[in-house]
């Protein structure tokens, strides 16, 4: 394939080595007169252990050569990829500057150009950029529509400094975000040869990834940091602990816990937070994260009432009381939290679950229910049907199997909010999901 990479930094570089190296035509594009000039000559305009000889090589066998003018570039190429750099504002807030600027001279030399181009944004950019800034540019330097006479598609890369060659030939997946299956299909048969899985998703998905991935990635980092503040403080060797902690691919490390949706709650997660919490005020450990936890969970509790109260009615039916399904435990269960925030605020509401209606009879919680919250036991309903059919808004609140029925059989003017994902769609006039 015959591809032109703007941006001769880090990513650039280093995409330009390896796509040559998999026999693909490729044409560095920099402003940079000195870059362009190294590679040309075969070195490597940064450090990074390979690149050096893996360019010398793309430049020996004709594979692989820089340029300054981008209309030899994109007319010498039917794929760009965009490498340009997006540095932060002051305000934290990205610099889309240079994105603007060379869509907007790839797009005035697609004017003039009669076959079909794909445009790929490889710089990290936030959910948006794309539909706001890069197809806008694009489309008004050309005077072209994005979809119909060129491509648009995004394409996060996941390298790191130093074995940043390694991460390419063997990445932990691909992901392409494409306008349209046209636009993403030049990249997947780039990516064939990778022994890793290609997923092909909507712009705005593959956008938002490489944030999630790098925010991921920091909070491990301030995670493994504040557990090693405070082992230490307790005596505790932190390393040996999170040695431990990564044993564990169960849960620890695996996708279990890795689902958008409502707050936690039960017997253990709130009170072992709270007690590490006191911990390490009583050792003096400030660990700003870790205490931010708690409050960011009521958070959750909050945005699902305000899903509720944004419907402009007054019938609620919450299908689930405790904090996850197959339990009868209401111990620190959100939807509690949310059952007394409605109550309070005088909705009308009805409240099914099988579990917990048992447990008002029998089992070990019939006390905690007697005791703690008769107020809201007392709105239980032993009927789903009964609650449903009176219900002007649905709340789904655990995944118990037989709630799947009720978003099949919605009724028309009922409303739906959705906590812990039946819902198959985003969310909609009608229906609203938590994080979806």
């Amino acid at each position: 394939m015959q591809i032109s990479i703007f941006g001769m930094g880090y990513v650039g570089a280093v995409c330009a080595a390896c796509l040559s190296d998999y026999g693909h035509d490729v044409i560095g594009v920099d402003v940079s007169a000195l870059k362009v000039k190294l590679i040309n000559s075969g070195q490597s305009p940064i450090v990074e252990p390979g690149l050096g000889e893996l360019l010398a090589k793309g430049v020996a066998t004709g594979k692989l050569k820089a340029t300054t003018d981008t209309e030899e570039a994109i007319l010498g190429s039917s794929l760009t990829m965009i490498c340009v750099g997006t540095p932060s504002k002051r305000n934290g807030d990205l610099d889309l500057r240079y994105v603007d600027q060379v869509c907007r001279e790839i797009g005035a030399v697609l004017k003039t150009k009669a076959a079909r181009h794909t445009v790929v944004v490889r710089s990290t950019v936030l959910p948006g950029t794309v539909k706001n800034v890069v197809i806008p540019a694009l489309e008004q330097s050309s005077g072209k529509k994005a979809g119909v006479d060129f491509g648009v598609a995004v394409n996060p890369e996941f390298l790191r400094e130093s074995t940043a060659i390694a991460d390419y030939r063997e990445p932990p997946m691909t992901v392409i975000g494409e306008l349209d299956a046209a636009s993403g299909e030049g990249l997947a048969e780039i990516y064939s040869v990778l022994p890793a899985p290609v997923f092909r998703r909507p712009i705005e998905v593959a956008e938002m990834v490489k944030y999630t991935c790098n925010v991921w990635h920091a909070t491990k980092v301030t995670f493994a940091n504040e557990i090693g503040n405070i082992a230490k403080a307790c005596g505790v060797d932190g390393r040996e602990v999170m040695k431990l902690i990564c044993e564990d691919d169960k849960l620890n490390l695996s996708a279990y816990y890795m689902k958008p949706g409502f707050a936690f709650g039960g017997s253990c997660l709130p009170k072992d937070l709270r007690a590490l919490n006191y911990r390490s005020t009583q050792v003096e450990s400030d660990n700003p994260m870790l205490a931010s936890i708690m409050r960011s969970n009521a958070t959750q509790v909050d945005r699902a009432y305000n899903l509720i109260a944004g419907f402009g009615k007054r019938n609620v039916a919450l299908l689930g009381l405790a904090f996850k399904s197959g339990t009868d435990d209401l111990r620190e269960s959100p939807l509690v939290d949310l059952a007394e925030m409605l109550i309070g605020k005088g909705y009308s509401l009805k409240i099914f679950d099988r579990n917990v209606d048992h447990a008002r009879v029998m089992g070990t919680n019939k006390d905690y229910i007697d005791s703690k919250i008769p107020h809201v036991s007392k709105l239980l309903t032993s009927s789903l049907a009964d609650v449903v059919d009176s219900a002007e808004i649905i709340v789904l609140g655990n995944k118990d199997p037989e709630f799947a029925d009720v978003v099949a059989k919605l009724k028309p003017g009922v409303k739906l909010v959705d906590l812990v994902g039946f819902m198959q769609t985003t969310s909609t006039a009608e229906a609203q999901g938590i994080c979806w």
